[in-house]
């Protein structure tokens, strides 16, 4: 693993930041630790221009995420327990509420609704039609979030990823294909 010490200017505020090449991620991501220290971590071959590119697009979301952990002394870890803790219920309330909104438009019947720790996986719809979501959908911009329960709540329709299940996740969010890329990168 290669690591690199580098400042960027974010909504005119020098953010410092450690850029880290790893050959065993495949996709860019951006964890906040202790302090509101920021790591980005990208695959070896990723093109370090585009880096830059999408810390400015997603400035006052990286911002937002420093100033909470540093308001926080360094308590919370990304990762830790104590941080599913504070934000389970957050992601539970969020749920409920986008899922109520959205599925005025689905009308579509749902089970129960589960808040986890996963590691891999934002979401996930069970052949019963129980929806499992990630905690760290509180703590991704709402669009996101509003595509990760539209993308489950359509699988309680279209159990599969067909031309069909698009077309519904389309019918709320016309810009799911450019949301799905973001997505990657958290």
């Amino acid at each position: 693993m290669n690591q690199v010490r580098r400042t960027i200017i974010l909504c005119d505020r020098p953010i410092d930041y450690d850029l880290k090449k790893n050959k065993r991620v495949k996709r860019m991501r951006f964890s906040v630790g202790p302090g509101g220290s920021l790591v980005v971590t990208i695959p070896y071959r990723f093109p370090e221009q585009l880096v830059e590119r999408f810390m400015h697009e997603h400035a006052q979301w990286i911002i937002t995420q420093i100033e909470r952990f540093r308001q926080q002394g360094g308590r919370l870890s990304r990762y830790g327990r104590d941080h599913y803790l504070e934000h389970k219920e957050a992601a539970r309330q969020l749920a409920h509420e986008r899922l109520a909104h959205f599925n005025q438009f689905y009308d579509f019947d749902y089970g129960d609704i589960s808040i986890r720790d996963q590691k891999t996986r934002w979401g996930s719809c069970s052949r019963a039609g129980n929806l499992n979501f990630n905690y760290k959908l509180a703590v991704v911009p709402e669009h996101i979030a509003d595509y990760v329960i539209v993308h489950e709540l359509c699988h309680c329709k279209e159990f599969n990823h067909s031309p069909r299940f698009w077309k519904l996740v389309e019918q709320t969010i016309p810009n799911h294909k450019e949301i799905r890329k973001q997505l990657r990168s958290f």
